[in-house]
């Protein structure tokens, strides 16, 4: 693993990137077989054409008949035809092959990029993953699809070739390897260069990439506090980077290309000279220098793809080890095989820090009874969020624990402890698919009486049947856009379908108009009924109906206790509610 900062998803070694791409050879070897036995085949048509004509000159030149000269070139016509056919069915068979093993690599990216931990990610930042799944991914799928294939065909069109020549004269085909010395070297020097060039290339893109969509993300806050120079700044600062990157892979280039260039050039030069020589010298004849000839200047296309190829793959694999590295991410819990003995949720001295040395909680103790209904308020950035994190096990805390019936959530595998609480926060993604689909991630055995009571329970039933298609309807990019208010209703759905005895609603409802949000949180009270929720909100309303409410500030729990016993209390709360309920009194 070279990336060894804490903050950054890792990258894979060159060894690792190997030993995955044995893997695939090894997995797809007959298909591989095939390819190279059907374009080794085509290669060996395309060599009727030179053999053909040096033999044409050798016999037009000791004199011939009008017969042969026909026969020749009908021969010549049956190997141009066949050569065509082979290499039409040649490629078709690669091309599937390559959309096979990207499909494979594709699937396990996407099932390691989920199973990520969202501690990590979040550490990381989404520009980094982002990158690796665009960016680095289209690479590798590229050469996948095309690489792979043409690299295969191209060395094995170069051996047939070489050797054919040979078989025509050993002599003069001597000359075609006066220009691997020039390859040679070329490759020698550029090879050790690039990867290290490559890397810093895909690095460069990923701090763009992060910043931009940081920015996209985040401009309503960008434009609120003036920071919109800054960020433009920031950005311009990065294509920098990224251009500066770019021009280092390119001087890489601008060596290798002229370089096999040269040495492409050079051949039939020395073909041509090294044969006249050869002919003079009686060690061979005009049309195996003919021959030969046509051969070097064949070897130019497929040299060309090779070498061509050869830098494409050094991008490639840097991708390539960026998108397996996420694979080295190391987990950050330990499952176990203990089990809840009970539905309490505890917290014990929680800490947790997001870098090392600054903590956001400081030693909570709370003690959820099963059935409770917690409100947890106070200032933004006191540390509500994060706390709520905690209790839904989605982060494990740096100090301290969190447990559900004496077992730590972060003990538990991620399907069991969603079964025991779920965490649903204002952020919501509405995927491409159906409505039912959208809804059914939750629960896939659901059937259609269960989607319509979720969406009942959260007051989504009515514009959900009133849809084009109803629960059928396309929705997700492409499809009908729902608004974010209704985006953030099925996000509660699935809640309701999932079907945990915990609930961590994180403003859950702070898309929704007040009034809207109070009618829907009075809606879900039947459906939470016996669950335990622990409620982060700013809307006061939420701490007035909970059996509990806790103030947190600086990381702390300042404040916990009923609403009525704060109140009258006079502190933290008391302020807040006072405040709360003078600017909202129709709420």
């Amino acid at each position: 693993m070279s990336a060894t900062d804490s903050t950054k998803l890792p990258v894979a070694d060159g060894n690792a990137v190997k030993r995955y791409a044995l893997g695939l050879a090894h997995k797809y070897r007959k298909q591989l077989i095939v390819i190279v036995v059907l374009h080794g085949l085509a290669a060996v048509a395309g060599l009727a054409g030179p053999i053909l004509m040096g033999r044409l000159v050798d016999e037009v030149t000791a004199g011939t008949t009008a017969q042969f000269v026909n026969t020749v070139i009908i021969i010549g016509v049956i190997a141009v035809v066949a050569q065509a056919a082979i290499t039409r069915y040649a490629r078709e068979y690669a091309m599937v092959f390559g959309e096979k093993v990207f499909a494979r690599l594709r699937e396990e990216f996407l099932e390691t990029a989920t199973a990520l931990p969202l501690s990590i990610v979040e550490r990381s930042g989404t520009g980094d993953l982002v990158s690796r799944t665009t960016h680095d991914i289209n690479r590798v799928q590229h050469t996948i699809r095309f690489g792979v294939p043409q690299i295969l065909v191209s060395a094995a069109t170069i051996v047939i070739t070489l050797f054919a020549a040979i078989f025509a004269s050993p002599i003069v085909a001597l000359a075609l390897f006066v220009s691997i010395p020039v390859m040679y070297f070329v490759g020698r020097w550029y090879l050790p260069r690039a990867p290290e060039a490559y890397i810093a290339e895909s690095a460069s893109y990923t701090e763009m990439y992060a910043d931009i969509t940081e920015s996209v993300e985040g401009s309503r806050t960008i434009e609120a506090l003036s920071l919109t120079e800054a960020r433009k700044g920031q950005v311009a600062d990065d294509i920098k980077k990224a251009i500066k990157a770019e021009r280092r892979t390119l001087n890489l280039r601008t060596v290798l290309i002229p370089g096999m260039d040269f040495a492409f050039a050079i051949s039939p030069v020395v073909v041509l000279v090294w044969g006249a020589w050869a002919v003079t010298q009686g060690h061979a004849s005009v049309g195996a220098v003919t021959t030969i000839l046509l051969y070097s200047t064949q070897l130019i296309g497929p040299v060309w793809d090779l070498v061509f190829w050869l830098d494409e793959t050094q991008v490639a694999a840097t991708s390539m080890a960026r998108i397996i590295g996420i694979g080295e991410v190391e987990n950050d819990r330990t499952v176990k095989d203990s089990a809840p003995e009970h539905e309490r949720i505890s917290g014990a001295g929680i800490e947790y820090a997001y870098r090392e040395g600054h903590n956001v909680l400081h030693g909570i103790n709370i003690d959820l009874a099963p059935g409770e209904r917690l409100a947890v308020v106070g200032p933004s950035g006191a540390g509500k969020s994060t706390l709520g994190r905690m209790l839904a096990g989605i982060h494990p805390p740096t100090g301290g624990s969190v447990t559900v019936g004496e077992v730590p959530l972060v003990d538990l595998p991620l399907e069991d402890l969603r079964g025991h609480v779920a965490l649903v926060t204002q952020e919501h993604h509405v995927f491409v698919g159906t409505l039912a689909q959208n809804l059914l991630l939750a629960a896939p055995d659901a059937d259609e009486t269960a989607l319509q009571r979720a969406l009942l329970a959260v007051g989504a039933q009515e514009w959900a049947n009133r849809l084009p298609e109803g629960l059928q309807t396309e929705v997700g990019s492409g499809g009908h856009t729902l608004t974010p208010a209704q985006a953030q209703q099925i996000a509660l759905a699935r809640l309701v379908l999932l079907d945990p005895h915990t609930l961590i609603l994180d403003e859950a409802t702070s898309l929704l108009d007040p009034r809207a949000a109070r009618d829907l949180e009075q809606s879900l009270n039947a459906v939470l009924e016996g669950r335990t929720v622990v409620a982060i909100a700013h809307r006061l309303h939420t701490a007035h109906d909970a059996d509990r409410v806790a103030v947190v500030t600086d990381g702390r729990i300042s404040e916990i206790g009923p609403h009525h016993e704060l109140v009258a209390a006079g502190g933290e709360y008391a302020d807040l509610w006072h405040s709360w309920h003078g600017d909202n009194e129709d709420a």
